[in-house]
């Protein structure tokens, strides 16, 4: 659905975007995939968290398709956004931030990174619907703290490039 979509926006000369963390990417669907790069013109990827096991707890799922399709994505030209949640006691580790820099040093078409702090807004909703809140009490993060997040990044990305030269 949402390729053909894209394709009828993109003969109308419409700007696409795809926001989506690539959860249902797989190396064998990589054919579908291809015809919806052809009509994407940027791709808001969310990355969780950087590594495999960590994923996993947080998400339920491991993160290999998300970064095979990030993989994807710069391999097919298509400009990636890349989001990154920045969560207390999670994800703001500073050898996971780290290593997520020296993941998307590898990514040609990186156009952006939006490093977030978490925040508890979504906890209400949980509650109004009686489902327990994932993430339990944890804390929101303050901005400062995602600006020191986003300089770990950035410190890996530049890292592995300079390891490329």
């Amino acid at each position: 659905f949402v390729t053909e979509l894209f394709e009828k926006a993109k003969e109308k000369g419409i700007h696409t975007c795809l926001d989506s963390s690539g959860v249902t990417f797989t190396p064998d669907s990589t054919e579908k995939f291809e015809r919806l790069c052809k009509c994407t013109d940027l791709v808001m990827l969310d990355i969780k968290h950087i590594d495999r096991e960590e994923h996993k707890k947080l998400t339920g799922h491991y993160n290999d398709n998300i970064l095979a399709f990030a993989k994807f994505l710069s391999e097919h030209g298509v400009p990636i956004w890349i989001r990154h949640v920045v969560v207390p006691g999670i994800t703001d580790k500073e050898e996971y931030l780290f290593r997520l820099g020296e993941f998307i040093s590898q990514l040609k078409t990186l156009k952006a990174l939006d490093v977030l702090p978490y925040h508890t807004m979504g906890k209400v909703k949980y509650e109004q619907l009686g489902i327990d809140y994932p993430l339990g009490d944890t804390p929101p993060l303050d901005k400062e703290d995602a600006v020191k997040a986003r300089d770990v990044i950035m410190r890996g990305l530049k890292a592995a490039l300079k390891k490329r030269k």
